[in-house]
């Protein structure tokens, strides 16, 4: 039922942005501790390090003068304490991103980011089948900043917490 109706909200939004979308951009972005080590995505497992990060890319359209939406995807691993058991995990997040712009002048950009999607976690036991876990994936940013190098081209940071990371810092690609 959940996952219908993730997926209708999820076309329904999509043709509502491409009907109305003026403007199309691709992110690039790396972000530093996410939520998948901040709380327990990896089904109870003990002695989980910390991942590396999260790879993200997104794909946003403006809907608004001020308003950005669209999904995104999240890439991180991890692995357990060395020995006997030692294991790896994969961790996947999908979500749909709604950005607003709340500040601009020549140089900058501030803005505010939720999202709110599915993180799949891949269990992947060294002594065991492998298996996937399932949980909910979201991203707070209240402070995001943009700074566009030239008219197709930005770089930007975002602090906040979520599946994207804590510090988040990347490229977008306005086409």
């Amino acid at each position: 039922m959940l996952r219908k109706l993730f997926i209708s909200l999820a076309l329904v939004i999509a043709s509502v942005t491409a009907a109305n979308a003026q403007k199309s951009e691709l992110t690039f972005s790396y972000g530093a501790y996410t939520q998948m080590d901040g709380s327990d995505m990896h089904d109870g497992w003990k002695h989980v390090n910390n991942a590396w990060g999260a790879l993200n890319v997104g794909l946003n359209f403006r809907v608004a003068p001020n308003i950005w939406v669209g999904p995104s995807y999240t890439f991180s691993s991890t692995t357990t304490k060395g020995g006997p058991h030692h294991s790896n995990i994969a961790y996947h997040a999908v979500m749909i991103n709604g950005r607003y712009h709340y500040y601009r002048n020549s140089i900058v950009t501030l803005y505010g980011k939720l999202g709110l999607g599915v993180e799949f976690s891949y269990m992947q036991p060294r002594d065991d089948d492998s298996y996937t876990k399932s949980y909910c994936a979201f991203q707070i940013v209240p402070v995001g900043a943009e700074v566009s190098i030239n008219r197709s081209i930005s770089m930007f940071g975002e602090l906040g917490y979520g599946a994207q990371g804590l510090l988040q810092v990347g490229m977008k690609v306005k086409f």
